[in-house]
């Protein structure tokens, strides 16, 4: 019949639309590679280091369970953050919000308290488990086990501030960013290997950030039975300039999408 759209033809018009959603969004189009990309370095510098440290790794038992746990921390730090800062965009409310008298501070401040809270239940679980299931504890390193959960606490902060920025320039096609942030610095990070696994260039990278010190740290406790106090200076160093930093970013984003009246826009 004459004006009558077949399946066909409207599955095409669909499979065109979100072909324009697509190539109109380069977050997305970046986060087509990276996946694959990002596990395949990380899997990569996994099997070289355990080539040739298989004995290494028999010296501390649960290194890896550890490695993993605080990975955890960092990575539910930041997504605390985003994530609830993602809910009030996906819920239309965040235009409500500011026009109350609440002050970016506060908020912020929020952010924070409810990412310590998300944090301390999801790792705690987790942690909980690894007793049950694999007879291992990470809570036997004692107080060092607090120093490395807080600096990768305020690093995922950190992170977390930096997504909430630039999700306020981009607009909600850049939310995939709340996930694939965390993970660009996950190869660099030594969470599974030592920082000298890595190619001579980029180890002042990785030593660049918070991350890598706690790590180096952790194994040398696991495996040495000392506390390096160098690393920990480090990681705070690095925490307190990266979380200025990413507050200054957060609030100079804030006020750009304030003065062009974005909250009420925020969209793809």
């Amino acid at each position: 019949m004459k004006g009558v759209i077949s399946s066909a033809e409207r599955i095409n018009a669909l499979i065109i639309r979100y072909l324009y959603l697509l190539r109109g969004s380069w977050p997305r189009v970046i986060e087509l590679a990276y996946w694959p990309t990002v596990q395949m370095i990380l899997w990569g510098l996994i099997n070289r280091f355990l080539a040739g440290h298989s004995d290494w790794i028999a010296q501390a038992a649960g290194l890896f369970i550890a490695a993993v746990l605080l990975w955890d921390v960092l990575f539910r730090a930041q997504l605390g953050v985003s994530v609830v800062f993602l809910e009030e965009m996906w819920s239309r409310n965040l235009g409500q919000l500011f026009v109350t008298p609440l002050r970016p501070w506060e908020w912020l401040t929020a952010l924070m308290a409810i990412s310590l809270l998300r944090t301390l239940v999801g790792v705690g679980a987790a942690a909980g488990l690894a007793i049950v299931l694999y007879r291992y504890s990470i809570f036997t390193m004692g107080l060092p086990l607090i120093a490395f959960f807080f600096n990768l606490l305020v690093m995922g902060w950190s992170i977390g501030l930096v997504v909430i920025a630039l999700i306020l320039r981009y607009g909600l096609g850049a939310e995939g960013l709340a996930w694939a942030l965390i993970f660009a610095i996950a190869p660099i990070s030594g969470i599974y290997y030592p920082v000298s696994v890595l190619p001579g260039w980029l180890q002042p990278v990785a030593l660049a950030l918070p991350s890598s010190h706690v790590f180096e740290g952790m194994r040398i406790l696991m495996i040495e039975h000392t506390f390096s106090w160098h690393h920990l200076q480090w990681a705070i160093g690095l925490n307190i300039g990266y979380l200025l930093l990413g507050s200054l970013v957060l609030m100079w984003s804030f006020h750009v999408a304030r003065q062009r009246n974005l909250f009420l826009q925020l969209g793809e």
